[in-house]
């Protein structure tokens, strides 16, 4: 298998892919910046909801035994916000990776938050169903959080890699491996 033009992306290029990718336009932006209050009045209920599901599954709740709930909930608001804040540059995908990278660190497999964006969707078609063009709002809406979604995945797949490389000494064998090429 040849190597792909795609491994090559790395570091901030892989937000700048993305934005190019997605096409998030301004018209997008201006309609998610219009409802960042909005999201600000939805996010208690997003949250609560949230852990709602995750304190129901032994597997998720186990995550939060030594953890501050309060300072928990406010990040998970802030990051809902942050939704439609119409900032989307590379400090926006770095804080996101930085998310990943915690994740990645305590162990928490990628099923579990994945698992979420439903909860996630949810309330933020809720917020673009209060914008004054609706269907834009929820097309930019899932465009950001798709955003969020590869970066977020993004550092797995960094850690993965990582690990993978030191010990077949290389990122290139790494990527054949992972792919399940046998070249």
């Amino acid at each position: 298998m040849q190597d792909r033009k795609s491994w090559s992306v790395q570091g901030d290029s892989i937000h700048q892919e993305l934005m190019e990718i997605l096409n998030l336009s301004s018209e997008d932006i201006a309609a998610l910046t219009a409802l960042q209050e909005p999201a600000r009045v939805q996010a208690p209920l997003m949250v609560e909801e949230f852990y709602q599901r995750l304190f129901a599954q032994e597997n998720t709740k186990e995550y939060f035994a030594e953890a501050s709930m309060e300072r928990l909930h406010s990040m998970i608001a802030e990051w809902f916000i942050e939704l439609f804040s119409g900032n989307y540059d590379t400090a926006y995908a770095q804080k996101r990776m930085g998310i990943g990278q915690i994740h990645v660190r305590i162990g928490l497999p990628v099923r579990y938050p994945l698992a979420m964006l439903d909860i996630i969707g949810k309330h933020g078609d809720i917020i673009c169903a209060q914008g004054a063009n609706a269907e834009l709002a929820k097309t930019a809406f899932h465009k950001v959080l798709a955003i969020d979604v590869a970066v977020f995945n993004q550092a797995y797949e960094n850690s993965q890699l990582e690990h993978l490389a030191e010990l077949v000494g290389g990122a290139r064998l790494a990527r054949l491996l992972l792919s399940g090429s046998d070249q």
